[in-house]
């Protein structure tokens, strides 16, 4: 399909360039108005994931006696409060950025424009993303795509017929290769997809990113590194290498890498880069890359290689930072928002 040339969205005047435009949103914008219900459920691997439920036209109050945030378990460990579910046939799946969670921002602010118009949503979060350590050696990551599938298949055995997928950063990434992999065999109920600000080439935007976003998520993934360590002995993870750590290459080198079943960080971006699925997608997604975007390489810029696509949509706005979007009329809600909006209702 053609690039998508046109792009109605304008910066504020006083957010001029990149960076601005994606840390003024991440720190200053407050979402209002969004209640989650979370529900724990098992992976194939004997770990658990966390999902947040928020379902349109109902609000904390209708169930009773839970509260924001509360998570029911049965003797088994599953959620029970079945109300969470079937209150409409469309659901909208939502996965964060790196070392982010179902509480964010770009998250938050999604839901809210969905709910309001007529989508549940599922906001999960990654292994160790939602508050808690997980309990396997293995993390979460850009190409952990079984993860996404069973996230899919718990909404689908839920009775949703209409499922859309919402992906930004690392989630975005994790998206397109979850299309890409399942290719003709993806679940029917999977309508559209769409995502925002993502890495597509992850070797090359790992060099990209800047030391100051670099030193806030190195700090966040060697906790939680130092913590499983200490907790799960039994994992034997190495600490050593941590005064090592100054990008996030490094990171990729020495942990993720090393606890997923990669020979080293090259060999885990090549394997996982998004760009090398595109080809296989076969539902309506839109990739939405501002050319701004302080995170992002040449390489996640794709023109050429999106027009010779049969389902692939290809959008780069010339401003809107990393996550960003924050236009100059606004009113409660991103640009990236309404986009999402009208790809899915489009």
């Amino acid at each position: 399909m053609p690039v998508i040339q046109h792009a109605d969205y304008q910066a504020p005047f006083w957010l001029p360039e990149g960076h601005l435009q994606t840390i003024y949103p991440s720190v200053f914008r407050k979402v209002e108005g969004v209640n989650y219900l979370r529900e724990r459920i098992s992976t194939h691997d004997g770990d658990f994931l966390d999902l947040d439920f928020s379902d349109y036209g109902v609000s904390i109050a209708d169930y009773g006696l839970f509260n924001e945030k509360t998570l029911i378990e049965d003797k088994e460990g599953y959620s029970i409060k079945s109300e969470i579910v079937n209150r409409k046939s469309e659901i909208v799946i939502l996965s964060h950025g790196l070392e982010g969670d179902s509480n964010r921002q770009y998250i938050t602010g999604m839901v809210k424009q969905f709910n309001t118009n007529g989508f549940d949503c599922l906001a999960w979060n990654f292994r160790s993303c939602s508050g808690e350590l997980n309990q396997t050696k293995r993390f979460y990551h850009s190409g952990a795509t079984d993860d996404l599938d069973t996230v899919i298949k718990h909404a689908i055995s839920k009775g949703y017929q209409k499922i859309y997928l919402v992906g930004f950063s690392l989630g975005g990434n994790l998206t397109l290769k979850f299309l890409g992999e399942k290719g003709q065999n993806l679940y029917p109920e999977v309508q559209k997809a769409v995502v925002f600000s993502v890495p597509l080439h992850l070797s090359s935007s790992s060099q990209t990113i800047g030391w100051l976003y670099t030193k806030r998520f190195n700090k966040s993934l060697i906790k939680k590194i130092q913590e499983k360590s200490q907790r799960y002995p039994e994992f034997q993870i190495n600490t050593s290498n941590i005064p090592k750590i100054k990008t996030l290459k490094d990171f990729d080198d020495c942990y993720t890498s090393q606890l997923h079943g990669f020979k080293d960080a090259e060999d885990y971006y090549e394997r996982n880069s998004s760009l090398y699925f595109l080809d296989k997608i076969t539902v309506q997604t839109l990739i939405v890359n501002a050319q701004n975007d302080p995170f992002l390489s040449k390489d996640c810029f794709p023109f050429e290689k999106v027009k010779h696509l049969d389902k692939v949509h290809f959008q780069a706005p010339e401003m809107g930072g990393h996550c960003g979007f924050y236009q100059a009329d606004y009113q409660g809600i991103l640009w990236s928002e309404k986009r999402a909006l009208e790809w899915v209702m489009g």
